[in-house]
């Protein structure tokens, strides 16, 4: 895409590529800290690289039509390594971002209907509402240093427990941010033995997780059970999420949830809303903070508006493209990997049995074939007539994969930076640059603080 720019973009700063000789022993040390700084030049140059990885074929596919064939055309043959799952599952149990064969597709069938545009808008008042008390709270800092990473966590954590239960987080988010902490830190990295060992063969990792996963699960099950003490009156309309779940049923068998898959369910949901929204959010803010310039035309879009609708947030055209152009650069999922369950061949790619197959939305969305100035951040890119190739552009996964929550994540992102854009101009309090860690989502390697004013 060629884009028209008059005064230079912003580049906002990355980890060093790695070198082409980088050895084995050398990559397999910085996976653990940082996936991304462990691709060099060439994984933003060519279509396909082609490797090992622990004695199987490895590809990076950077060419649309290939990914296309694993996502979409021939899905059913690529699933989950053994390596990514041991890194979910303690968190997401068999919750739908993980599950594969008829457990998928049931899964899906009776999800889909809890997330559709719909049932979206009438969750908005739940986010107008924490956005409001966001904003009074900021309103009483305007004089001291804060840190927005940490205020994006509790806003869209809050948001998730009012859309997921219609009861606010004050009680139990510290203990939910506390699991979250908890599993990123450690639990969540890959070491060497969660790679090399069958999934059958637990790792030494393993047995931390499973502690983990069994204090994880009683609480969300609690949660549950709270909800569940309030009711609802028979035969009124949901309410929140967890009601279009709890009365969710297959269109093709009439079967609901158990408990024990709301558990993984609401998890899920919960997990894969708050902290990736709350990471997209902390990155939104402070590429605005470095340019202020696109800042002040989020400020000008939203000025005079209600925004408390479906209708209001699908008016800010720019502040989406700006939402659009932080998860191209900053993608919350920063690599998505398949194993091959069978020989196959994706757009002339040969592939074989057991091969590994890795589409990182971080190097396709900053690919020098794909995109003009891949590394500048330059919003009105996704204003363009031209749009970008379906499948280079992956914020949310594509495919019958495609994340089922996407319409409702877009709709709080637009929102939310909307609503505080246009009640404050944001600064950073500090100049160090901020470097993406790949570990589990596309995170900052610390939280920078910021000044605001009110405008």
């Amino acid at each position: 895409m060629n884009i028209a720019s008059v005064r230079r973009p912003i580049v906002p700063p990355t980890p060093p590529r790695a070198p082409d000789d980088m050895s084995f022993l050398g990559r397999l040390a910085v996976i653990k800290r940082n996936m991304i700084a462990t691709w060099g030049q060439r994984a933003y140059e060519e279509d396909v690289i082609e490797g090992r990885f622990f004695f199987r074929n490895s590809f990076i596919l950077n060419r649309p039509d290939a990914i296309r064939h694993v996502l979409l055309s021939n899905y059913e043959n690529y699933s989950r390594t053994p390596a990514g799952i041991r890194m979910l599952r303690p968190v997401l149990g068999d919750g739908l971002l993980i599950a594969e064969g008829h457990s998928w597709t049931f899964q899906r069938r009776t999800l889909a209907p809890a997330f559709t545009p719909r049932a979206t808008a009438n969750l908005v008042p739940h986010m107008t509402a924490v956005l409001d008390e966001t904003i009074a709270k900021l309103d009483g800092r305007t004089s001291e240093p804060v840190d927005l990473r940490e205020i994006m966590q509790r806003m869209t954590l809050e948001i998730a427990g009012r859309t997921m239960f219609s009861f606010g987080m004050d009680r139990h988010g510290p203990t939910l941010r506390n699991f979250v902490m908890e599993y990123g830190a450690r639990l969540g990295r890959p070491y060497l033995l969660d790679m090399v060992l069958p999934l059958s063969w637990p790792s030494p990792m393993d047995f931390a997780r499973a502690r983990f996963r069994k204090r994880w699960t009683e609480f969300v099950a609690m949660l549950i059970a709270e909800r569940r003490e309030r009711g609802k009156k028979d035969g009124a309309p949901p309410r929140d999420l967890f009601d279009l779940m709890d009365e969710a049923r297959d269109p093709e068998t009439g079967k609901g949830f158990s408990d024990e898959q709301l558990v993984d369910e609401v998890a899920t949901m919960i997990l894969a809303g708050h902290e990736t929204t709350a990471t997209a959010l902390f990155w939104a803010l402070y590429l605005l903070a470095l340019d202020p310039d696109t800042q002040e035309e989020i400020a000008s879009e939203t000025r005079g508006e209600h925004l408390d609708s479906m209708a209001d947030i699908d008016r800010q055209k720019f502040t989406r493209a700006v939402i659009e152009e932080t998860m191209r650069l900053y993608p919350p999922a920063f690599l998505i990997a398949r194993a091959a369950r069978e020989k196959d061949n994706a757009a002339g790619v040969a592939i074989g049995k057991g091969d590994i197959i890795m589409i990182a939305p971080w190097l396709l969305h900053r690919h020098e074939k794909l995109w003009d100035q891949p590394n500048a951040f330059i919003p009105k890119r996704f204003m363009s007539t031209e749009a970008p190739d379906r499948f280079a552009y992956l914020p949310f996964g594509a495919g019958p994969r495609v994340c089922v929550g996407a319409p409702f994540a877009q709709a709080e992102s637009v929102l939310a930076l909307a609503r505080l854009i246009g009640a404050f101009r944001v600064e950073l309090a500090d100049t160090g640059p901020v470097i993406p860690l790949g570990v589990v989502t596309t995170q900052p390697d610390r939280s920078p603080l910021f000044r605001i004013t009110r405008r």
